[in-house]
């Protein structure tokens, strides 16, 4: 088996992990039922395997997490557009 193909998989489902739930924060306009605690955390955490996937060069983990970490400052981002102020 090739394990490429396993860990290409693996990024494609984790990379756009997050866009359900930032489209249903756009359509509702509400942010009522998410934790900013739990985005940042999983920022740091996409932050620090891009990191790791940098130290091995392995493409597949830089990739999956430049665009996992951008897709959670998105996430974020709407977060702090819809919050209560």
């Amino acid at each position: 088996m090739q394990w490429e193909l396993i860990g290409s998989l693996a990024a494609i489902l984790t990379m756009f992990g997050f866009v359900p739930q930032i489209l249903k924060m756009n359509r509702t306009q509400s942010v009522a039922d998410v934790s900013l605690f739990m985005l940042l955390q999983f920022c740091l955490g996409m932050f620090l395997w891009l990191l790791y996937g940098w130290h091995l060069q392995d493409y597949i983990l830089i990739v999956a997490n430049v665009i996992s970490f951008s897709t959670l400052i998105v996430a974020i981002g709407i977060f702090l557009k819809y919050r209560k102020r």
